[in-house]
């Protein structure tokens, strides 16, 4: 079926609805945001004019027109792109984008359509910015909490310095897991003595994230190349180039597909980066946190990664 409609009803959930004055004619399966936030779907089987009363949809599966070239894995968060009118599992800086609601079911990036479970938040097994951690800092450097984000810093004094985050809660690596991220470099440092992590591990470690056994990372090291490592404490991926660069002071998305520990696939801004490389968990035997792991080895070099998104998924439906 070729969808023209920005949504069209899955399943429907008509006890859940909102009556609103149309601001302006609302075709059938329109979506917009609604006075509390939440998205509204105008699933009528005809138009409602502008200033007439419409009954929207708050609740139920719709298909939605997604946003080009972009994997969504299942369960993922989705955002209404105002501007381009689709679905994208990105979310804008700027703008008036809302949120949707979560993603029933993988789409590729060629897929042209997303379902979505409207206005459902994800229920993530544990979130490093809302679930305790262990944070330990060597040297000056420091972490604070600051407008949603979590804020390392790497200061000027002439030392070896680390500061991170380690969730106390964990999970085993024998269940699928599905990593969700959010992350900036606002100073990436010089003298190549830097290094960011940001991912899921099995430890922490007072001077180099190199030496903690198993692992899955995004990682910065003196420049602006993204680069992705993995270790089973078996076979070990070292930090490879994605060909992806961060651009200062701006958040990337980043996702970990774990679902199968023996090939996992990595994700920047909704797009697959070195799918023939094989990142792998399968000899670990954790149990893994979500971690974020920033040193540098000597001088007076600095550095701030902020992080405000680091969360993780356990579905055992894959």
């Amino acid at each position: 079926m070729v969808q023209t409609a920005e949504a069209r009803t899955v399943k429907g959930a008509e006890a859940f609805m909102m009556d609103v004055v149309a601001p302006e004619a609302l075709s059938t399966g329109e979506v917009i945001q609604l006075p509390d936030g939440r998205a509204g779907v105008n699933a009528s089987a005809t138009e409602v004019a502008s200033g007439d009363v419409a009954g929207l949809h708050t609740s139920g599966q719709f298909s939605f027109l997604k946003t080009a070239s972009v994997v969504i894995l299942d369960g993922a968060p989705i955002y209404w792109d105002r501007s381009a009118n689709t679905a994208t599992p990105l979310r804008a800086a700027a703008g008036a984008d809302f949120y949707l609601g979560v993603a029933v079911g993988d789409v590729v990036a060629a897929g042209g359509t997303v379902v979505v479970d409207l206005n459902v938040q994800p229920a993530y097994t544990i979130d490093l910015l809302r679930d305790p951690s262990v944070d330990i800092a060597v040297g000056d450097a420091t972490l604070v909490n600051r407008g949603g984000a979590m804020v390392f810093n790497i200061l000027a004094t002439s030392e070896a310095e680390k500061i991170d985050a380690f969730s106390i809660q964990s999970i085993p690596v024998t269940v699928p897991f599905i990593v969700e991220g959010r992350m900036a470099s606002f100073v990436i440092g010089t003298d190549n003595t830097v290094d960011m992590n940001v991912g899921i591990a099995n430890a922490t470690h007072a001077t180099s994230a190199d030496t903690i056994t198993e692992a899955v990372f995004v990682h910065l090291d003196e420049t602006l190349d993204i680069f992705l490592e993995s270790d089973d404490g078996t076979t070990e991926v070292a930090a490879t180039d994605s060909t992806v660069d961060c651009v200062d002071n701006t958040y990337f998305d980043f996702a970990i597909d774990a679902r199968d520990l023996t090939d996992i696939q990595i994700y920047i801004n909704g797009v697959l980066m070195l799918g023939s490389t094989v990142f792998a968990l399968g000899d670990a035997t954790g149990p893994m946190k979500l971690a974020v792991h920033v040193e540098k080895t000597t001088g007076t070099a600095t550095g701030e990664l902020r992080v405000s998104k680091l969360a993780v998924r356990t579905p055992d439906v894959t």
